[in-house]
């Protein structure tokens, strides 16, 4: 029997494949097998085109309710299938922030109408994520992803402790943005040379690292599932590579952006501002090689749409957060796999099967998507689906175009 994937009006044989098949009809698949990946972060080549598992994002902003204004459920999750991703998990910084039942239902009821892939959403760590008063974590537990306070680091350590006590108690993880408000000064770009010669407030690496350090700490001591948000520097990669030696339930993601670029490479433009910053060259090697010697566990992309408004007030004033959900494969695949930095095989680890794995999220056996990955073009923002237009890759020539995704058997984008 011949094995073909048919998206649209383009036939792709497959390539020593047996016994399995794809076909798309009337936006619906059909899948002969019993699974379509036989292992792992299976690729299937198919003349000019991979068929990739559909990728996990546990680090997105979707930004409703409260802030419709720079993204909804719904064109957030259109930028997410558009860019490969089956499953994506949505911050809790949002209004109301989901700190209990109640809280999270108003943002429940909307993924449920308007998600065109699956969202699960994180459960707020505090009360409003002011910091203060663990949020009602019980009632929420058996709905959500994990709990973050993404947007402000927790200060206290007492705080965090009976956090993590918690978390422990209900098998659930506690994912950290690690940020001391005591050392930002004011910043809003690192403390790097640029800073120094522009004139612009820096945000030092230690007030990340410093609050990694602590967590550690904290999680030997409760044995809490604990995962660290978009680290940026080189000394969070070497706490993090000496806890798990020690055997620490912890894991890490980083984002694009701290992959590819530096700041050496920022501009007066708000779209190369976000939180954490782009640190130095040597910290964005430093990232590299906790990518490849598997300290970083997966890439989330932190997508974190505003208005054109907010992001047109140069690096002091724009609002931190760039959009990555459109972007993230191909930048990843033209700067790391086609020089060879990494596999092809590697970078699907990193974006849809390890995340999984952390997280519990179960990969449908019809969850799929398809990159033509031998025709270069342009990024342009004006392309994107998300609201969100701001990204430092504007103009970077790139090759690994979408063209078709698959959500529990149904296309949910199609180039």
């Amino acid at each position: 029997m011949e094995k073909i994937v048919v998206c649209g009006e383009n036939k792709y044989k497959f390539a020593g494949m047996e016994d399995k098949a794809i076909v798309v009809s009337d936006d619906r698949t059909e899948l002969v097998s019993s699974s379509l990946f036989a292992a792992d972060a299976d690729v299937i080549k198919i003349n000019n085109a991979v068929i990739l598992p559909g990728f996990a994002d546990v680090h997105v902003h979707l930004r409703e309710p409260g802030f419709s204004y720079k993204e909804t459920i719904k064109t957030g999750t259109m930028a997410a299938a558009r860019g490969g991703y089956t499953t994506v998990c949505t911050m809790p910084n949002l209004k109301p922030v989901p700190d209990s039942a109640l809280h999270l239902k108003a943002q429940t009821e909307i993924i449920s109408r308007d998600a065109v892939i699956e969202v699960l959403p994180y459960g707020a760590i505090t009360v409003n994520e002011m910091g203060e008063n663990l949020s009602d974590m019980d009632k929420m537990s058996p709905f959500v992803a994990a709990f973050s306070d993404d947007g402000r680091g927790v200060q206290t350590e007492e705080i965090m402790l009976k956090a993590m006590q918690k978390a422990k108690s209900l098998n659930k993880i506690i994912a950290a943005h690690c940020e001391v408000n005591e050392l930002l000064h004011g910043g809003y770009i690192h403390a790097g040379d640029y800073a120094a010669k522009n004139n612009h407030a820096g945000i030092s690496s230690q007030s990340e690292w410093q609050q990694v350090k602590r967590d550690i700490e904290l999680a030997k001591k409760t044995g809490c599932a604990y995962h660290v948000c978009h680290i940026s520097c080189r000394e969070s990669v070497s706490l993090i590579r000496e806890a798990k030696a020690e055997g620490v339930n912890i894991s890490c993601e980083t984002a694009p952006h701290y992959l590819i670029l530096d700041d050496s490479m920022l501009k007066e433009d708000g779209r190369f501002k976000m939180n954490p910053p782009l640190r130095s060259p040597d910290d964005r090697q430093a990232l590299i090689e906790g990518m490849l010697d598997g300290t970083i566990d997966m890439i989330a992309t932190d997508h974190a749409p505003h208005s054109a408004e907010e992001k047109s007030r140069g690096l002091k004033g724009s609002a931190f957060g760039i959009t990555g959900l459109e972007t993230a494969f191909p930048v990843l695949f033209t700067q790391l796999v086609m020089p060879g930095i990494i596999s092809l095989e590697k970078l699907v680890w990193l974006m849809a099967i390890s995340p999984r794995i952390r997280f519990e999220i179960p990969l449908r056996e019809n969850d799929f998507t398809v990159f033509v990955i031998n025709e270069e073009y342009e990024v342009s923002a004006c392309d994107f689906l998300t609201m969100g237009k701001s990204t430092p890759f504007e103009g970077m020539k790139v090759f690994g175009r979408c063209i078709m995704t698959v959500y529990d058997g149904k296309v949910v984008y199609r180039a």
